[in-house]
């Protein structure tokens, strides 16, 4: 008697990423990136206008900008803007992310909806309502007026990336805490953060680089005292012909880059630990 016949199966891998997709994510890196290939290279060039390719190598337009203190006060000005925004933003962000973590129904899904609204409305518009708001409330070109403006449009990312970390969150734990007698704040402290810390972090550093980032409320909300960065960059090529712009370009894209990989090189040597 002859067994039966035995089959053999191929077994093919099966890629999730389809090559066109890749591709096409590849051609949107490029992109993003290829502006950085012609800014950054000008940034050491010796001209007196722009000009690419760049003709010598200098640091003269750093020095420029390290020498300037109009320069040196609008990046001081966004820093501090953009510091106080990723507090408050967090703040603000991270508490109405746990509230509505623990709401349902129609007026969440609402209340979200609305928190949401910064994000999809015309830059403009809102930069129109905010300023015509703000001159009611003196507001305009003071400190607390920006704050306030990039707080408003900063919110929605770090509810995002706090909602998606409270999406693995166990609920039980915080009823384990109140059985073991902690307070709600003493188990949100304790028990909440630690587990959504790294949604907090993430949504924090959105904040910030979407302050420091912002030039459209920027416009609107400047004054002649007091104006931050991206509004003294703008100024630099509409009112006056400056390349040094393409030196404090550079050093947006390596701050803006640092501060985003900062967290991931810290993750990855803890891990390793």
């Amino acid at each position: 008697m002859t067994g039966p016949a035995t089959t053999r199966r191929r077994y093919t891998k099966v890629d999730p990423i389809p090559w066109w997709l890749k591709a096409f994510g590849g051609l949107v890196v490029v992109f993003f990136i290829l502006p950085t290939l012609f800014v950054i290279p000008m940034s050491f060039s010796d001209a007196t206008t722009f000009q690419f390719p760049p003709q010598g190598f200098t640091w003269r337009l750093y020095e420029n900008f390290f020498t300037n203190p109009v320069w040196l006060n609008s990046l001081g000005n966004s820093f501090l803007v953009a510091t106080l925004t990723a507090l408050l933003a967090t703040t603000v962000g991270t508490a109405a992310a746990v509230a509505l973590s623990r709401l349902e129904g129609r007026f969440a899904q609402l209340v979200r909806t609305l928190l949401m609204v910064p994000i999809v409305a015309p830059a403009i518009v809102v930069a129109v309502a905010v300023y015509i708001t703000f001159l009611g409330w003196q507001l305009t070109g003071t400190v607390p007026g920006y704050v306030l403006a990039h707080t408003a449009i900063a919110v929605p990312y770090v509810l995002v990336s706090v909602t998606g970390a409270l999406g693995g969150f166990d609920p039980r734990l915080l009823r384990a805490a109140a059985s073991l007698g902690s307070s709600p704040a003493r188990a949100f402290v304790r028990v909440t953060m630690p587990l959504i810390s790294r949604g907090i972090l993430t949504g924090a550093i959105f904040a910030f680089i979407v302050s420091f980032d912002e030039v459209v409320l920027a416009l609107f909300l400047r004054s002649p005292l007091f104006q931050t960065m991206p509004v003294q960059m703008y100024n630099s090529v509409t009112v006056e012909i400056d390349p040094t712009i393409s030196a404090a370009s550079s050093l947006m894209v390596v701050a803006v880059t640092i501060i985003f990989l900062l967290p991931q090189l810290l993750r990855g040597r803890g891990g390793r630990r």
